[in-house]
């Protein structure tokens, strides 16, 4: 009750609107982007809180450090080792084919400043866990944020980031030149689905960070 009254009072006071549908299912992957302002973090807090969605966060280990850890927790905040993501992905993995289910919101871009590609943590494990993908999405453009269509992922990398890539083709994220487009490294050399299709390019899995702080009072 608190966390959908928090979710109305967030769409009041920024000017904002949601445009959204629940998420498929009784868990997956929630997309975040364009990420690129800590705006971001409370954005995907509204839209998942709107609807009732008891969602899991990554976020960098400091965070959870000192008296801010306890309050992370509480979110849904998960810590991120950056020196070892891909045991983080593992772990995750591991916890859905024990049978826990939750909607873990991942931001692919992995910071808020432009870099050559996505992170593919979130196709790992999205194949791995066979878990579907929402698309969540901030459009400074239209001033609208939301859950937007869900996909379940085939293996062939390239044919499912076209997807997304379409999917985000004309959102605008608060700071627009911080947006990274929706590529992964080596995705046109990654196997299709005959191929055992899994990780989606070389690049460092993970996609955490979405929370932060010195926010100005109301998103642009």
């Amino acid at each position: 009750m608190m966390r959908r009254l928090f979710a109305r009072l967030f769409w009041a006071a920024s000017g904002w609107t949601l445009r959204s549908q629940p998420p498929e299912g009784g868990g997956g992957i929630l997309i975040g982007a364009p990420h690129t302002s800590n705006w971001d973090f409370l954005f995907m807090l509204a839209i998942t809180w709107s609807h009732g969605v008891q969602a899991r966060f990554l976020g960098k280990s400091s965070l959870f450090r000192g008296p801010l850890g306890p309050l992370a927790r509480g979110l849904g905040g998960i810590p991120v080792d950056r020196r070892n993501p891909f045991g983080l992905v593992d772990d995750l993995v591991a916890r859905v084919r024990a049978g826990e289910h939750f909607f873990l919101v991942i931001t692919p871009e992995g910071t808020r400043s432009k870099r050559p590609y996505w992170k593919s943590g979130f196709y790992r494990i999205a194949r791995d866990a066979d878990l579907p993908v929402t698309l969540g999405f901030v459009d400074r453009s239209t001033r609208t944020a939301g859950l937007g269509v869900t996909l379940r992922l085939t293996g062939d990398v390239h044919a499912d980031m076209d997807r997304i890539r379409a999917f985000y083709a004309d959102k605008v994220g608060i700071n627009p030149e911080g947006w990274t487009p929706p590529l992964l490294q080596g995705e046109d050399s990654a196997p299709g689905p005959g191929g055992g299709g899994g990780g989606g390019g070389g690049g460092r899995a993970g996609g955490g960070g979405g929370a932060g702080g010195g926010a100005p009072p109301r998103p642009p």
